[in-house]
């Protein structure tokens, strides 16, 4: 009987480490997501646009130290997840926000997100 609870006892310790670390989750930049720019000018002719994203940053247990460090990482997101479907331009990023959203962030810290559109330019 006493295995049997120590064994209950490591399995809810390692589910809770997996938790707690799924949850704060920092977004790094990768090799392809450093060659991805943002930008507010319209891209060219030239340049093909490959869909709309959204980056997010779980702010729960992520130790981030402000709204800044939490959008960056929702900005290192969305740039890997361009520079993965081909693209190296994001324009137009926005930060959505709604106002259930804003009632909320009082109480709990949600998610950052960034979304913008992809393109791939020369």
């Amino acid at each position: 009987m006493r295995k049997k609870m120590r064994t209950k006892f490591l399995m809810m310790l390692c589910a809770g480490s997996l938790l707690v670390e799924g949850c704060g989750s920092t977004h790094e930049l990768t090799a392809a997501g450093q060659s991805v720019r943002f930008t507010d000018e319209q891209p060219g002719s030239d340049c093909r646009l490959l869909g709309e994203l959204t980056g997010t940053q779980s702010n729960w247990l992520s130790g981030q130290n402000g709204e800044n460090s939490a959008m960056r990482g929702a900005a290192n997101d969305l740039k890997n997840r361009a520079a993965a479907m081909g693209g190296n331009v994001i324009y137009g990023a926005t930060s959505p926000v709604s106002k259930k959203e804003t009632y909320l962030a009082s109480f709990v810290p949600l998610d950052s997100k960034i979304q913008g559109q992809v393109y791939t330019c020369p």
